[in-house]
């Protein structure tokens, strides 16, 4: 699978590499000790300690590289040049997600719980009434596996095709608005009837990983992340993965563009 496949259905797959294993292995071990960390799990453990979020929580440099270990292998060689990258967020679920978060509303645990509290990066929901704004425009997502888990434990899960019918009703929200306007844009009616057609009509695909392997979304795809299936083992330090989403150059036009 290559590129090609991230435009026609949204995501894609690139077989284990060793370059992205010996990456992968020292990203694992940086991301034990931040697990390790008390003020880090502070911050970030949430889900009544089934999901660590871990926003830019692993130190890696702006060229992907952690512990003098190069961001290397087929997905990064894809993506190149790539630009200056954050550091990586460190997701890690555990046996029991998910649980309801700090300050969640009944109905939004639901929505986790029953769908995988599926998003499109960069639309935030902000203040009480969680209205929807376009944000932190991606240019994409990558996701990389740090430990072996089973399929069940809470794999990335992704709406096959969403990004065409999310691409299509933000831009019919926006039309007619000058796009440095766009970042202000309500576009919350628009993102949930989107997201409620993509659930009717879109394929829902789950996507496990091992470490060496890849994930890539397009930045419009929908995705989440499923409950922990009953039965299903990973290691003491859980289902890990790194994520790079680097902010798109360009801006909510960029974003929407293509």
């Amino acid at each position: 699978m290559g590129l090609n496949d991230l435009e026609t259905q949204g995501w894609t797959r690139f077989d284990a590499d060793p370059a992205t294993l010996k990456w992968a292995a020292a990203a694992h071990e940086a991301g034990r000790a931040v697990l390790a960390d008390p003020a880090m799990r502070a911050q970030w453990l949430q889900c009544e300690g089934t999901w660590f979020v871990g926003v830019d929580a692993l130190p890696t440099a702006p060229d992907g590289s952690i512990g003098g270990v190069p961001l290397a292998g087929a997905a990064p060689a894809a993506l190149a040049p790539l630009p200056a990258l954050h550091p990586a967020q460190l997701s890690i679920t555990f046996p029991g997600y998910p649980r309801p978060r700090a300050g969640e509303s009944e109905a939004g645990f639901r929505y986790r719980l029953n769908r995988d509290a599926a998003h499109v990066d960069g639309v935030l929901a902000e203040g009480a009434a969680r209205r929807r704004h376009i944000r932190e425009p991606h240019a994409w997502i990558l996701g990389l596996p740090l430990t072996e888990a089973d399929p069940g434990a809470s794999p990335l899960v992704a709406w096959e095709g969403s990004h065409h019918v999310m691409r299509d009703a933000l831009r019919a929200a926006l039309a007619g608005k000058p796009p440095e306007t766009w970042a202000d844009v309500d576009v919350t009616e628009a993102y949930q009837a989107a997201r409620r057609t993509c659930f009717e009509t879109c394929r829902r695909v789950a996507l496990p990983a091992a470490p060496g392997e890849a994930l890539l979304l397009h930045r419009l795809t929908l995705h989440g992340i499923a409950p922990w299936a009953e039965g299903a083992q990973a290691p003491p330090e859980g289902r890990m993965v790194a994520y790079f989403r680097p902010q798109v150059m360009g801006g909510a036009e960029a974003w929407l563009a293509g």
